[in-house]
């Protein structure tokens, strides 16, 4: 029986069921395996092991089989037929280094909200959660030597921005355009024709980016993620390349990575890194804000010159 493409004229909730159903058939055998081999107290290098089988299993394996069984050509579904240039990839680090300042602004900012007192409760457990996973961040994160910052950089910055875009904007997002709004009318104009594309893109993108950011179950970070999210689907959309989201992530996580292990040396201030752009420097998130837009905006221009000269 030809499985390849099996997929392709079903309609988008069979689709995300049979994604769920994968991640189910991945995913559980890998928390059996967990749970009788390494028992209740894992160790530091296996928890790192823990974490690369996870995102194997969650983010990697169930799209390329869905795209597999959706597509008659997966990789060119998946955007990762097309390159980038060395323009773009030094375009594309000098964004996110730009936007580093800002996003600290937003998050300080999302730090902020304040939920109504009858729900302090749900406060509570929310920054229980929020301090939980930055203790975890941070013991992943540490490294003495540079190998280890290099084991790190793989477990934290290269495999994420792998699994999470082609999972999210690979898989999630190509999902939408197809489904969203039905076939379009036949007796629309042209103009009619890419609003509605242009309608169903942006809804792609930014319920992707919400998703992207509820899946990571951090409160005070989930709007500057939602924005980083949304960021990268846009940069997809321009470049039509995965390639291009997947070195944004990795961009940004590695940064966060080398500033961690630049700072247990003493060569930075931590603190300094995380808050500049926030509070006293808040005109710094401002400016990096801006600058980081128009960046995008200039290369959103030329990615389109680039694909129809």
């Amino acid at each position: 029986m030809k499985l390849k493409g099996v997929l392709s004229n079903k309609n988008i909730v069979l689709r995300i069921v049979v994604w769920f159903l994968l991640i189910l058939v991945m995913t559980l055998p890998t928390m059996i395996i967990w749970r009788a081999v390494v028992g209740p107290d894992p160790s530091l290098s296996a928890l790192k092991t823990f974490q690369v089988l996870q995102t194997f299993a969650v983010f990697i394996v169930p799209v390329l089989v869905l795209a597999y069984l959706s597509k008659e050509r997966p990789l060119a579904w998946l955007h990762l037929t097309q390159g980038m240039s060395l323009r773009t990839v030094l375009w594309v680090m000098a964004m996110i280094l730009v936007l580093s300042p800002g996003i600290n602004l937003l998050s300080w900012l999302n730090e902020q909200v304040n939920l109504p007192e009858w729900l302090s409760a749900i406060e509570a457990q929310l920054q229980a959660t929020e301090e939980a996973a930055d203790a975890l961040t941070r013991l992943f994160a540490e490294a003495d030597t540079i190998p280890e910052l290099l084991l790190n950089l793989v477990i934290m910055a290269l495999l994420p921005a792998i699994g999470e875009e082609l999972c999210f904007r690979g898989g999630c997002q190509g999902l939408f355009p197809d489904g969203t709004a039905g076939p379009m009318p036949e007796g629309d104009s042209p103009y009619s024709k890419r609003v509605r594309l242009r309608a169903r893109t942006h809804v792609a993108v930014w319920v992707t980016a919400f998703l992207f950011s509820a899946m990571h179950f951090q409160f005070y970070g989930f709007i500057p993620r939602m924005l980083l999210g949304a960021l990268l689907g846009y940069l997809l959309c321009f470049s039509g390349s995965l390639y291009v989201p997947m070195l944004a992530h990795f961009t940004n996580n590695a940064f966060a990575v080398s500033c961690f292990y630049l700072s247990g040396k003493g060569l930075v201030s931590e603190e300094a890194m995380e808050t500049f752009g926030s509070g006293g420097t808040w005109w710094m998130g401002v400016i990096s804000l801006i600058a980081g837009c128009l960046m995008m905006y200039f290369f959103a221009r030329q990615q389109s010159s680039a694909r129809h000269p």
